[in-house]
């Protein structure tokens, strides 16, 4: 009976022991058809309806280009004087008449041009729009994606040691039966194994969420199985804090934007400045009377801006403080963007030197520490409460590690989505 429990031991602890310079190996099963990330966010870059969304806005604002451009429409007025009878004329009445006019109104000359831009700045605005949308898709794939992997890697080492930890209560159980262990122990080893799986439950419920939120951006079923990720490895932060500072600010959307916008105003005051000058209408008028020679006629006419202090001054004065409005939000954009840069940047280095930890300290010091204690409770000297910590330690290092790759990597898609650099690939 020594033997064999000696045995058993050995056997736990070659299995139990996932080296960190192989943590990558834990992937899941490859008999499945694997879903790579490259796949999801092609598929949602093309069916995602916030980006479809988009796109219809922009062509519906750049629709609107020609038609704020163009002149008014003209107008023609029909008419007669004389008889009730539709267009008839009294005959030997010089005032009895039927005719015809038309009339053009001509903006003042620059007006029209000013309106074409304000509606290409509306339209260029709304190109960073459709970028945000792109970027924010794109984002909650990687995150969803980088999130259900952790959790794929945390279900197969909690399997791999739920079976050791049976392996453990037989030992404890066979220990008992031949007078070397205690009942507590053997009880304790099967609360554990409880509590294995209550950790199951829990990530199969997380799973399914995950799941879920993927199908959701790519338009599918909630239900629609993903079962195999490929594998994420850790990707390499190669930009310095004030470099990524400098792409965000660069290549923000909600800056550009903003920048579209002020200049949208800009224009926008040009404008209201011209309303000071007045815009011109043309008419052509044509009259037959009765026995007497058809009559032409021709008027020209303009609008009298003489309301000009409650009018046209104020439109300047509220165009000029939508200017000065724009730059203020741009400037508080950009306050906060470096914050967000900042933050982000400090989020993946935190986890990276955790990650570094885990692989070059936590799991392989706690592997040792397992196997250590694995020995000196085959010989008596270790109590089978202390064994247990020492395999709640590796289990739960080695889910950490995973976890906190997730995390690295979901900072990473945060400063993607911040500076436009593609970073978590």
């Amino acid at each position: 009976m020594k033997l064999r429990v000696a045995l058993s031991v050995k056997f736990l602890v070659v299995i139990l022991v996932v080296p960190a310079s192989r943590a990558q190996e834990v992937q899941t099963p490859t008999t499945q058809e694997v879903v790579t990330l490259p796949q999801l966010l092609a598929e949602a870059e093309r069916v995602h309806p916030a980006i479809k969304a988009e796109v219809q806005m922009i062509e519906a604002k750049r629709s609107r280009i020609p038609q704020v451009k163009s002149l008014p429409d003209p107008t023609v007025q029909v008419g007669w004087m004389g008889n009730i009878r539709p267009f008839s004329v009294q005959r030997l009445d010089p005032s009895s008449y039927r005719g015809i006019s038309a009339m053009q109104e001509f903006p003042y000359p620059g007006k029209l041009k000013l309106r074409g831009q304000i509606a290409e700045k509306d339209v260029e605005a709304e190109h960073w729009n459709l970028e945000a949308a792109r970027r924010q898709v794109k984002a909650d794939v990687k995150s969803a994606y980088y999130e259900l992997w952790a959790v794929d890697q945390a279900l197969l080492i909690t399997q791999k040691n739920k079976e050791l930890l049976e392996k453990l209560a037989r030992i404890a159980e066979e220990k008992y039966k031949v007078g070397k262990g205690l009942q507590q122990d053997v009880i304790r080893a099967q609360l554990e194994v409880s509590r294995i799986l209550q950790t199951f439950t829990t990530l199969n419920q997380r799973r399914r969420t995950l799941v879920a939120k993927l199908n959701s951006l790519l338009l599918r079923p909630s239900d629609t199985p993903i079962e195999s990720l490929a594998p994420v490895q850790k990707t390499e932060l190669n930009y310095s804090l004030e470099e990524l500072a400098e792409r965000g600010v660069a290549n923000s959307t909600e800056v550009r934007r903003q920048e579209q916008l002020i200049e949208q105003s800009q224009y926008a005051v040009n404008l209201t400045r011209k309303d000071y000058y007045p815009d011109f209408r043309v008419g052509y008028d044509y009259w037959q009377r009765p026995d007497m020679a058809d009559m032409h006629g021709f008027n020209v006419g303009i609008n009298i801006p003489i309301f000009y202090k409650k009018k046209q001054r104020e439109e300047v004065r509220e165009a000029t403080f939508g200017v000065e409005s724009g730059k203020q939000s741009r400037d508080a954009i950009r306050t906060s963007l470096l914050f967000q840069v900042k933050e982000q940047y400090l989020q993946a280095k935190a986890s990276e030197e955790l990650l570094a930890l885990y692989t070059k300290a936590l799991v392989p010091q706690s592997a040792l520490a397992l196997e250590s204690s694995m020995a000196s409770y085959q010989t008596g000297a270790l109590d089978f409460e202390s064994l247990l910590a020492n395999f709640q330690s590796v289990l739960e290092y080695e889910v950490n590690y995973y976890q906190e790759l997730a995390t690295y990597q979901k900072a990473l898609v945060n400063l993607e989505q911040i500076t436009g650099v593609e970073l978590a690939n």
